[in-house]
């Protein structure tokens, strides 16, 4: 049985509703919903746009392998209507879904990366994660959750609504 923490991330349509589908995507999906934050409010990060985004950390149990839990969070992505652009960088979106942890796995590959590479630099991604897990300790930055958040140099307006 592996633990997946998932960060759902949205700020196109009806961004509650988009999470309700894919939170029940995930349960039909890829395994049993154990955990889920609030949701955050934040400015788009790396990019530019007028719509604020939702976001929102699950953490499930699930018999899946890594690479099957990322090719599903790929297709659900896909099904909830997520055009995906090469090579443009950050976008708006009507749906992401960001694998951050298995386990405490360390893996490296061209699809998939753990720890998720930017989530120490993303208060969005921080606040949800030390509601859920503050003593989790990153595997590769060896601090916990709620010490990278105190270290986290993103000064972004994030709030629980």
């Amino acid at each position: 049985m592996n633990k997946a923490v998932l960060l759902l991330g949205s700020n196109l349509g009806d961004s509650q509703f988009l999470f309700q589908q894919t939170r029940s995507l995930i349960i039909e999906r890829l395994g049993k919903l154990k955990l889920q934050s609030s949701l955050y409010q934040s400015p788009s990060w790396g990019f530019e746009h007028e719509n604020d985004f939702l976001n929102q950390v699950l953490i499930l149990e699930t018999d899946l392998t890594t690479g099957e839990i990322l090719q599903t969070c790929l297709q659900i992505e896909k099904d909830l209507g997520r055009k995906r652009k090469d090579n443009i960088g950050y976008s708006a979106r009507e749906i992401d879904i960001d694998v951050l942890f298995v386990n405490d796995k360390v893996l490296e590959t061209d699809q998939l990366i753990l720890p998720h590479p930017r989530l120490h630099l993303r208060k969005f991604t921080l606040l949800p994660l030390v509601e859920l897990i503050p003593d989790f300790v990153h595997p590769i930055l060896q601090k916990s959750i709620q010490e990278l958040l105190v270290d986290c140099k993103d000064n972004s307006e994030v709030r629980k609504i």
